[in-house]
C-alpha cells in the first residue's frame, strides 16, 4: 500500500518557513518572503530577535549537554532545519546524546533527512507528530529515548501557536508529567513588552492566512516553567540568558521581545 505524501501549501505563509527566511535559510517560498518581508518592514528588529532565540536555543543545549550532562533530548514544534540544530550542538559536547525532533508540518516532513544525520555515537529520530497530542509524541519518543532517565524537553517559539493560555499550559504539564525528576523543560516564546512596532506587525501577520501566533506576557512565559528548579538567570529575555562573555563595561546585552528560561522537575 502506498504512503500518502504530505501536501505543502505554498499559498499562505507558514510560520516555520518565515522564521526559516529570517535566519537566512532556504526552505521557503515566495509567499513566506513576501510575509516575512513585510513583518521586516514593520518591525526591522524581528530578524534579531530570530537570531537571538536561535542563540539562546544553542547556549541552553550546551550548558545541559554539558554541565548539567542531560543525554536526552526532545525538541517539540522544532521547525526546518538550520544551522546548530539541537542534535548538533548537543552531539558536539557528548556525541552519545539522543536527540528526537517532533514536528506536523509537511515540509519539515520532507527535509527530515537533514535532521536525521547523527554523531556515529548517538542517536536522531523525527516524529511526525501533534503538540496537541502530548501523550501520543511521549509514546512515540520512547521508542528512542528512556523516559525513565532524565530528558531536556526543548519548546521554543511554538506555544504562542496555541491560541488559548490554559490549553498551551496543560500541553506542557501534559508532556513533564511522562518524564522523570532530574528532567529539564526549555522553553522561549515572543512577547510585546518592548516595542509597539512588534505588536503591530504581529497583528498584520496573523491576518496574512498563516497560523495566528500569540505573544504573551514574561508572567505567562514564566507560567510554563511554573513548579520547576530555575537555572540562573531564570525567566529573562534571551539575549541575557548566560550571554557570552563581553569587554570589560560593556554591560548587559539589549532586550528583546523574546524570553526564555530553563527549569528543572523536581
Amino acid at each position: 500500500m502506498s504512503v500518502e505524501r504530505p501536501v505543502v501549501d505554498t499559498t499562505v505563509p507558514h510560520s516555520a518557513r518565515v522564521w526559516n527566511y529570517w535566519l537566512g535559510g532556504k526552505d521557503n517560498y515566495p509567499v513566506d518572503r513576501e510575509a516575512g518581508d513585510q513583518f521586516l518592514e514593520a518591525f526591522p528588529g524581528i530578524a534579531r530577535m530570530a537570531r537571538a532565540s536561535r542563540a539562546f536555543q544553542e547556549r541552553a543545549v550546551r550548558h545541559l549537554a554539558g554541565e548539567v550532562g542531560v543525554r536526552q533530548f526532545l525538541d517539540v514544534g522544532t521547525g526546518l532545519p538550520t544551522a546548530n540544530n539541537t542534535h548538533e550542538v548537543a552531539q558536539a559536547v557528548a556525541p552519545e546524546c539522543r536527540v528526537v525532533y517532533v514536528d506536523n508540518d509537511p515540509l519539515v516532513l520532507t527535509h527530515a533527512r537533514a535532521l536525521l544525520t547523527s554523531a556515529p555515537e548517538g542517536r536522531t529520530q523525527y516524529l511526525h507528530a501533534d503538540l496537541y497530542e502530548p501523550e501520543a509524541i511521549l509514546e512515540q519518543a520512547s521508542e528512542l529515548l528512556d523516559l525513565d532517565q532524565p530528558v531536556s524537553l526543548m519548546l521554543l517559539g511554538v506555544l504562542g501557536h496555541v491560541q488559548e493560555y490554559e490549553e498551551a499550559v496543560s500541553i506542557v504539564r501534559r508532556l513533564l508529567a511522562g518524564l522523570p525528576p532530574g528532567s529539564y523543560l526549555t522553553v522561549s516564546e515572543g512577547s510585546n513588552v518592548h516595542s509597539q512596532e512588534n505588536a503591530a506587525a504581529q497583528d498584520e501577520y496573523n491576518e496574512s492566512g498563516a497560523v495566528p501566533y500569540n505573544p504573551r506576557s514574561p508572567e505567562q512565559i514564566g507560567g510554563y516553567l511554573e513548579g520547576l528548579e530555575l537555572v540562573e538567570p531564570g525567566l529573562v529575555s534571551v539575549t541575557r540568558w548566560r550571554p557570552p562573555v563581553r569587554g570589560r563595561g560593556a554591560g548587559l546585552p539589549a532586550e528583546v521581545d523574546q524570553y526564555g528560561g530553563v527549569g528543572r522537575k523536581l
